[in-house]
């Protein structure tokens, strides 16, 4: 009896823990190695794909392949598939639902068991990104596109290749069968769709009407027609299958056609569009029925569910919004799906992380919550923010856009308090003064400015650059400001007086990255095209160091806070840890599928936060 009550007991702990484990932990899959937490999902950069028995939603993202629970009440995240080293750019069920295909711009096709996740092959052989995949409805027979601008045949089971078709131009962007298996329908950037023989790899006809590049082609239902959607002509045409004619033009959409779909019934095209909405029109007589509106971004992918009950959407806003078919009334929404980052700082008590991204919001990260959710987001720009820095006292956080200008905020109301104007470029730096009294930002326009951080007034326009001005530091004692540009240079100005002091310029390639001082005030970190990051004499400008060991561009630097560590982020897709003293390589962090853009050692200087075009921040833990 007691054995029989501890079980029970046991039992009911596990299963009233087990839930919420599963809710929230959802930050802490597939880490690389090193890495304690992962903020955000990445940005959608493939479709989206319901599985054939309708309980399931796979997303394409930066990073990986989420998979999601879509049964009514039970809508949550299930599993991230990662592995592959780029962001991934096209998915597909199995018919079977067994397994699941997925195209990435590493080159690769792998094949996934829907149930466990495991990874089961590795199709190979692609020259350059793979843009598209999709199976036969027999199941026998998976197509990939790639951007060597061919189509490959393979065998669903064994993964070997059966037929490469050429005749494209340009990228191949979508792939479809008829519903016989017997056709292949492959849309390209060379403004055509071609069709081909499954069984003998011939091409069959070419539809040419589309004026811009074609970014979605789907068959109909009943084979008897073929749908296409271009970016550029913002049209979608419908064509006699059988005979190539075209049959009709759908127009209203005001920007880019990316994706379409037709509903199982063959009665409905659903289209997605960069102009932010989804479209319906009558597959028959091509009217159109009905827009829906709530995306804050492109529409990157629409797809209906095997039912046709649903119809589910991916935006670039972050967001899959999962709609009534019938009602089209919004039903759920999957979100975290941040776009690409720009930037991410620390605030100076070390409880938030804010990041930047390219849609013009900035997020705040509460790091020391038990879930590291993002807990406000700020849409603060018309246009990519570039840069961001909190105050000295932490109270303020100044963003900088390609909008042309710098904005204020207070960091606990979220309140605006200002928005400086003058640069007649895109602001790509700002930055603080220790001291807390003054704001510099750097702009396309090759000229510096600074801002008094109390009244808001322009102090000083620093000119002498040549080319964009990227990347700006404040010395400790805040009488110095280095500033970066394309022009291959640094340059030391006096913020009293404004006047140039000295000028580095013994740079090989252009100054891609940050310029950094460290804490003590001696050295200045730069990084560049090359490759490398030097360090230089603050006092007299001559090189210290050389570190090398990244294999493409620096994009990020810091140093750590009490000077001993500088980390270097690139384009390579790693950051690289040095000791400063001994110029010693202390680790590699790998695990990013795009460019570590922005890097920040936590204040007690025993964290790592790196920020990626991936879409995340990955928390790494170094002392």
């Amino acid at each position: 009896m007691n054995k029989l009550l501890f079980l029970t007991t046991l039992f009911l702990t596990f299963a009233l823990l087990l839930p919420n484990v599963h809710a929230q932990d959802y930050a802490k899959w597939s880490l690389p190695d090193g890495a304690i937490e992962r903020l955000g999902k990445g940005w959608i950069t493939g479709n989206i794909a319901f599985s054939p028995d309708g309980t399931r939603l796979a997303v394409g993202s930066a990073i990986g392949i989420w998979i999601c629970g879509v049964r009514p009440g039970k809508e949550k995240e299930l599993d991230l598939l990662t592995g592959h080293t780029g962001r991934v750019s096209s998915i597909a069920f199995s018919p079977d639902g067994t397994t699941l295909a997925s195209a990435s711009w590493d080159g690769t096709v792998r094949l996934w068991a829907v149930v466990t996740g495991q990874h089961k092959i590795t199709l190979s052989g692609q020259a350059g990104w793979v843009d598209a995949v999709v199976y036969s409805p027999d199941g026998r027979t998976l197509a990939t596109g790639s951007r060597d601008r061919a189509v490959r045949l393979w065998d669903a089971q064994t993964g070997q290749q059966k037929a490469t078709l050429k005749g494209h131009t340009d990228y191949v962007t979508s792939l479809a069968f008829s519903p016989d298996s017997r056709t292949l329908a492959s849309a390209s950037w060379d403004r055509t769709v071609r069709v081909w023989d499954t069984q003998t790899g011939k091409h069959r006809t070419t539809f040419s009407k589309h004026k811009g590049p074609l970014r979605s082609v789907v068959y109909s239902p009943n084979g008897k027609t073929v749908a296409t959607a271009s970016d550029k002509d913002q049209t979608l045409w419908l064509w006699d299958a059988h005979t190539g004619k075209p049959m009709t033009t759908l127009k209203g959409h005001t920007d880019g056609v990316y994706s379409l779909v037709y509903s199982p019934d063959g009665n409905t095209i659903a289209t997605g569009s960069w102009d932010k909405t989804v479209r319906l029109w009558d597959a028959q007589t091509g009217e159109h029925k009905k827009v829906l509106k709530g995306h804050a971004a492109g529409i990157r992918s629409v797809v209906y569910s095997p039912d046709g009950n649903t119809l589910a959407t991916g935006s670039l806003d972050g967001t899959v919004r999962l709609w009534d078919a019938q009602t089209e009334e919004r039903k759920t929404t999957f979100s975290g799906y941040t776009p690409w980052l720009t930037a991410i700082a620390y605030s100076p008590d070390g409880k938030t992380l804010a990041s930047s991204n390219a849609n013009g919001t900035v997020r705040f990260w509460e790091i020391h919550a038990r879930e590291n959710k993002a807990t406000r987001a700020w849409q603060t720009h018309t246009d990519i923010v570039s840069s961001i820095a909190y105050s000295a006292d932490g109270k303020m956080l100044a963003t900088g856009s390609y909008d042309k200008t710098v904005r204020l905020w207070d960091t606990q109301t979220g309140g605006h308090i200002a928005t400086l104007r003058g640069h007649t470029g895109a602001v790509r730096a700002v930055a603080y003064s220790a001291d807390g009294k003054m704001l510099a930002t750097g702009s396309r326009d090759k000229t510096v400015r600074l801002w008094d951080a109390q009244t808001r007034q322009q102090k000083a326009t620093l000119e002498g650059h040549t080319n964009y001005v990227i990347s700006l530091a404040f010395s400790p004692d805040s009488r110095t400001l280095a500033s970066a540009s394309w022009d291959r240079t640094v340059r030391l100005w006096d913020t009293q007086t404004g006047k140039h002091r000295t000028t580095f310029s013994e740079h090989k390639e252009s100054v891609k990255s940050v310029v950094v001082y460290s804490p003590d005030g001696d050295t200045i970190a730069t990084g560049n095209f090359d490759d490398v990051v030097q360090l230089w004499d603050a006092n007299t400008g001559k090189r210290i160091a050389t570190l090398s060991g990244h294999t493409d561009y620096i994009d990020s630097l810091a140093f750590s806070h009490d000077g001993t560590l500088i980390a270097a982020g690139s384009e390579d897709k790693t950051v690289r840890l040095w000791d400063v003293r001994t110029k010693t390589h202390l680790a590699t962090f790998s695990g990013h599928t795009e460019i570590v853009a922005s890097i920040a050692f936590s204040p007690d200087d025993t964290t790592l936060a790196t920020g990626s075009v991936d879409g995340t921040i990955l928390l790494w833990k170094i002392r």
